[in-house]
């Protein structure tokens, strides 16, 4: 039955509100009609009754409608988007010719018959200049009217007064756009994010149908447009379900509740509830993101226009820029360029977005997406969307294992704290999560049935990613804390118990992003155990040993129980506020501390404070640098891991240099790096000890006569580095030894260069780091103290340690420096002035003084 047959059948029973109902009643139930055209025969229906009401005269014969009147529909009536429960917004415009008892009259026989059939009215009689002055007065009324449409009387009225509208929306825009924004604000932080709600408002929360609503706004405005892919079938999605909710509930409700989510999921013909949240969810991502794009561009645009009348200020008045060329805008003058300032290789900052550089091939950089992603993130800025879309359709797969470099990014991105989330939905709109991690896909928008659980699976991962990022200074491998994070719960898309099913997925993704066989194995072990620590420290005696021996047989090592602490107190927090407290947290320490004794107990480990033995390579860099009293380097490419191609792909350049032992030495060379802005992934600092009497002749010393540590001859401080161009290419051998060699004898201070660099070009940073921590490692070795420094990684990180350990009188004899992500984590093997370990007061005091060097 078409909604000409309706509405030709309506008028044969019955004009009045008895005929609308049971044709309304009708088209509700036909099974054959649903969706869009549902919605609109409903509209067409219900048109035509209240322009037969609106004809007819004070006892029902036509001919009592005064002149000069219009009935407009509004708000989502006027969208023709009736769903079954929906009430009607209605305007009665007029010119003020009619007396005030016929409107009177005229009201009353439009909205009584609404009210008499159940039908919630929202309703206003006015002129066309009175509801202007209102709209301008009150924003929601202005957005109603954006969708004014005619339904019966003088139609010129109406179109008069939506010309009139959507003219002033649209040069009042600068100020209502930003009143709109602040009011999506509010309404999500009200009634939280539709894409992760177990019992969402599919209508004011965010990414909801206002959301949609107020995206058409801003169109309307002309200043800006949403991204339309996917959005109409989003929106036509949850419309769909708010049709079905009606349906099921038969009142005009928007909450999607549990206890309607079977009925409403069969009423559109889904599976089951967790289909139908997942459609849900996966609707509202698309209009959530979609307004935070337009938003950006709705700023971007009224910056720009902010910033006309001082540009034409400082030109003196002048209407362009330059002459002649394409304009910038309708005043002719062409817009400035907007700076672009390097955020990594690539990778720039350009009006408060990531975008790619001009010369970014992705085409021939695998990488790149989430070299992208992590330099947006760290910076705390959103990687635009011709970006986002540009690397989804030309980067090419990543090799399997991926290269360091790519394991890297993903942890830095993991790392940078609340920007991560933004950054990852970008990146999940336009399908490259998937990509990277296909197993990604059975989690994502996937609904958790159980009330402690703030989001989805997949939300939820990356909430725990960064929780996690804020307790990298309490663990030894933050990226492998990261990793796990993200992975600990990704065994939920699969049947049986998600811990063992994970461990299987995390240990094939492990090994699949590159880590090491020991490392993909911590970190299986990680999500298996992800739950022990808060289960057994709630659920058992911790006074029984054997409940602590179970737990540290299961953990294995002391190493990976302070990952799995970490963890345990990331994933609570992450998964709302009842998952976590003081008392949680304080039993969960007590078993860590119980566990840690029977651990150290069983299986104490000894950390070596020798290095290995040099190689050839180093014993002839060793010797000549003893010959030449200066310093000597040797770069080369690090070997890497197979590319599609079937060359290496780098990991970066192997860096060794070789300098005659004295004071300085190590702050010095990690000095010229930062210079040369390079990025010290690795590196280790040992001493050479040379046999006195060498020859000038001398070849290349036995295997047997060079030594690490002290002896009774000449000493090398050997550092041998990986190190990679944070942008461009890498610099000369013969560059690098020559600022060595001016670092060391004084003539270049590498200090005041550094910070005259960081004046003149601040790096961004839009992540809150978690502070610097610096420890005393206990009982690490036996004959040098071990000093731990876990801090955010930054250019000079290194030379400022360098420089405070010095500055506290203590002599460096090996250091082992890793970057995981944006992470340092370094160990420097110390000594007194007498060769020894540091007494215990001494070495925290060591320890403090660093810290507060890099606090500072």
């Amino acid at each position: 039955m078409t909604s000409m047959d309706v509405r030709t059948e309506t008028e044969a029973e019955d004009s009045g509100p008895s005929g609308y109902a049971a044709a309304r009643l009708r088209l509700l139930h036909e099974e054959a009609r649903s969706g869009p055209p549902r919605r609109s025969a409903l509209a067409e229906l219900t048109d035509d009754w209240l322009a037969g009401l609106f004809r007819a005269g004070p006892s029902g014969t036509p001919g009592g409608t005064p002149k000069g009147a219009a009935l407009i529909a509004v708000g989502g009536y006027g969208r023709g988007e009736l769903s079954p429960r929906s009430d009607l917004d209605l305007l009665l415009l007029h010119d003020g010719s009619a007396g005030p008892k016929e409107l009177a009259a005229l009201a009353d026989r439009l909205w009584y018959p609404v009210w008499d059939l159940g039908i919630a009215l929202d309703h206003s009689v006015r002129t066309p200049a009175e509801a202007r002055k209102t709209a301008g007065e009150d924003l929601k009324a202005h957005l109603g009217l954006l969708d004014a449409r005619h339904v019966a009387g003088d139609l010129g009225m109406t179109t008069a007064l939506r010309t009139a509208v959507l003219a002033d929306w649209r040069n009042q825009a600068p100020k209502r756009l930003p009143e709109l924004r602040e009011l999506c604000d509010e309404r999500a932080e009200r009634h939280g994010e539709l894409g992760h709600l177990l019992e969402p408002d599919l209508k004011e929360a965010r990414g909801g149908l206002r959301d949609a609503t107020a995206l058409r706004a801003v169109a309307a405005s002309w200043l800006a447009d949403a991204p339309r892919e996917g959005l109409d079938e989003a929106r036509r999605r949850l419309l769909d379900v708010r049709d079905a909710l009606h349906l099921a509930t038969g009142r005009a409700t928007d909450r999607l509740a549990l206890q309607e989510q079977d009925q409403v999921a069969a009423g559109l013909g889904l599976l089951d509830a967790d289909t139908l949240l997942r459609q849900v969810y996966e609707a509202a991502r698309v209009v959530a993101y979609a307004g935070d794009v337009t938003w950006r561009e709705v700023g971007r645009v009224l910056r720009a226009r902010a910033g006309r009348p001082r540009l034409r200020s400082m030109l003196g008045g002048r209407s362009g820029v330059r002459s002649g060329g394409p304009t910038g805008g309708r005043g002719g003058s062409r817009a400035p360029v907007a700076e672009r300032s390097p955020l990594a290789d690539g990778v720039v900052e350009q009006d408060g977005e990531a975008v790619l550089a001009r010369a970014a091939r992705p085409e021939r950089d695998a990488v790149l997406p989430l070299r992208a992603a992590a330099a947006a993130a760290q910076a705390g800025l959103p990687l635009s969307l011709h970006a986002v879309r540009h690397l989804a359709a030309t980067a090419r797969p990543l090799a399997t294992p991926w290269p360091a470099e790519a394991r890297e990014q993903l942890v830095t991105l993991l790392g940078a704290g609340r920007p991560t989330v933004q950054v990852w939905e970008a990146l999940e709109a336009e399908g490259l999560i998937t990509r990277f991690l296909p197993d990604w896909e059975r989690v994502r928008c996937r609904p958790q049935r159980n009330a402690v659980h703030t989001w989805t699976v997949d939300r939820h991962l990356v909430e725990t990613a960064v929780r996690a990022s804020a307790l990298t200074r309490r663990v030894g491998r933050p990226d492998l804390l990261l990793v796990a994070a993200l992975l600990h719960d990704i065994g939920k898309g699969w049947p049986g118990d998600h811990s063992m099913a994970g461990e299987t997925i995390a240990r094939d993704i492990a090994a699949r992003i590159g880590f090491e066989a020991g490392d993909v194995a911590v970190v299986a072990r990680l999500v298996r155990h992800h739950l022990l620590l808060v289960e057994t420290a709630t659920r058992r005696d911790l006074d029984d040993p054997a409940t602590v021996r179970g737990v540290a047989e299961a953990v294995g090592s002391v190493g990976t129980l302070e990952l799995l602490h970490a963890l345990t107190e990331a994933d609570a927090l992450a998964t709302g506020p009842a998952a976590w407290s003081t008392w949680r947290g304080a039993l969960v320490a007590d078993l860590v501390k119980r566990v840690t004794a029977v651990l150290s107990g069983e299986a104490p480990e000894e950390r070596a404070t020798e290095d290995a033995a040099p190689t050839a390579e180093q014993e002839r860099l060793a010797v000549e640098a003893y010959r030449t009293g200066g310093p000597v380097l040797s770069m080369r490419a690090d070997s890497g891991v197979p590319s599609e191609e079937g060359g290496p792909e780098p990991l970066g350049v192997e860096l060794v240099v070789a300098v005659p032992e004295r004071a300085g030495v190590l702050s010095s060379v990690a000095g010229v790096l930062a210079l040369h802005r390079l990025a010290v992934r690795t590196a280790e600092l040992g001493v050479v000890t040379l046999p006195f009497g060498m020859g000038s002749g001398a070849g290349g010393l036995g295997s047997g006569s060079v030594g690490v540590g002290s002896g009774s001859g000449g000493s090398v401080l050997l550092l041998s580095w990986r190190v990679a161009a944070e942008y461009g290419s890498m610099p000369q051998a013969a560059r690098l030894r020559a600022d060595l060699v001016r670092v060391l004898d004084g003539s270049l201070d590498v200090e005041a260069r550094l910070a005259e660099r960081e004046a003149a070009y601040p790096r961004r940073r839009g992540t809150v780091a978690p502070p610097a921590r610096v420890t005393v490692a206990p009982a690490a070795s036996r004959l040098a103290t071990v000093i731990e420094v876990r801090a955010q990684d930054a250019p000079g990180l290194l030379h400022r340690i360098g420089r405070a350990l010095e500055a506290a009188g203590v002599a460096v004899r090996s250091a082992h420096v890793s970057t995981l992500g944006a992470n340092a984590v370094d160990a420097f093997y110390v000594t007194g002035v007498d060769g020894g370990p540091l007494e215990g007061d001494v070495a925290v005091g060591v320890a403090r003084e660093v810290e507060g060097v890099l606090r500072g």
